[in-house]
């Protein structure tokens, strides 16, 4: 969990706790960038539909291309800091 208190202390991380906020705050930024490139697309294919038609999968694409993105971005943050959890308890176990 997260305290207040944990920012001005420097003996844990916070990042781990909230990290999951992040996540999702860049998946609703993918899906609303998404659904702007859609609109978007149907915009213009009053104009020109294969134009319109394109931009509508390329708007899809983009919007799990981020979603995904955001997902492998969280995941390596994770992975960074549960290495150094890992080398904190084999540093301790050799100390002992």
């Amino acid at each position: 969990m997260f305290y207040v208190g944990d920012l001005f202390q420097w003996d844990r991380f916070i990042t781990p706790s909230i990290i999951k906020v992040f996540y999702w705050l860049a998946v609703a930024i993918a899906v609303l960038v998404g659904l702007s490139g859609m609109v978007s697309a149907l915009a213009t294919m009053v104009m020109s539909p294969i134009v319109g038609l394109i931009m509508v999968f390329v708007s899809l694409a983009g919007m799990f291309i981020g979603i995904i993105f955001a997902r492998i971005s969280a995941e390596f943050v994770l992975i960074v800091f549960r290495i150094n959890e890992h080398l904190g308890a084999i540093r301790s176990r050799s100390e002992a």
